[in-house]
């Protein structure tokens, strides 16, 4: 994108779009499955704390890793080799500044309906599986919640997953426009094509450290500190 705006490259090769698109795919449905991951820590930690320690060790924690890059890979390499077979004979403009996997398969003048189906297989595997543990994860730890006696415990677990929950909904809201957008509209204009893809992209890493920061009390000592330093507090 910033090759766009700063050197007005307005072309990429067919191979470099293709592996733009599998690392693209591949860090989101990376970052689903750690949504996943840090979901079931959280579930762990509230709902069975005396076990947390001897379920999650560091050598479990370095195979989910693992897990989750292998299983991202394998979910995602079909959409590439076969992103390889089809013959392009038609435009070669892509509606969006980065290269998106249904935007390339819409220029192909072959078959497509294969990558269309694997394209949305991948997608209901990866976010669809993964949101709907993360939504059953958490309703087990509201339960959990709600069944303790002190308002105080109710509160302070609570607040152990605001910044998860924030996160979540920064990666899933988007992620659901963006395919409504490209599922059902057709008749909208075309910049709202161009603005969605972009916004999926760039909103979650914006958002993501600032719901952390927020949570974190050093990082708002140190930003209160940069923001007010001594002699110019401001009293309210």
């Amino acid at each position: 994108m910033l090759d766009i705006f700063w050197f007005n490259t307005r072309e990429i090769n067919f191979h470099a779009c293709v592996a733009q698109t599998f690392f693209i795919q591949l860090f989101t449905a990376m970052e689903s499955i750690v949504l996943l991951a840090m979901a079931f820590d959280h579930f762990i930690a509230i709902c069975n704390p005396l076990r947390y320690a001897t379920i999650l060790t560091d050598s479990r924690i370095v195979k989910v890793w693992f897990a989750i890059l292998v299983s991202g890979t394998v979910i995602l390499m079909p959409l590439v080799l076969l992103l390889k077979q089809l013959s392009f004979c038609q435009s070669y403009v892509l509606h969006r500044s980065y290269c998106f996997h249904p935007d390339i398969i819409q220029l192909s003048c072959s078959d497509n309906k294969i990558n269309g189906v694997l394209g949305l297989t991948a997608l209901i595997v990866t976010a669809g599986v993964n949101s709907t543990f993360i939504l059953l994860f958490y309703i087990l730890i509201m339960k959990t919640i709600l069944s303790f006696v002190s308002p105080e415990e109710q509160h302070k677990a609570f607040s152990t997953c605001t910044s998860h929950i924030g996160t979540v909904t920064v990666f899933y809201i988007p992620l659901m426009i963006l395919c409504f957008v490209h599922r059902f509209g057709g008749k909208l204009p075309p910049y709202v094509h161009t603005l969605m893809p972009n916004m999926y992209l760039l909103i979650p890493p914006v958002r993501n450290p600032i719901i952390y920061s927020v949570k974190t009390k050093q990082i708002r000592r140190a930003i209160k500190k940069v923001l007010f330093p001594k002699g110019s507090e401001i009293s309210f």
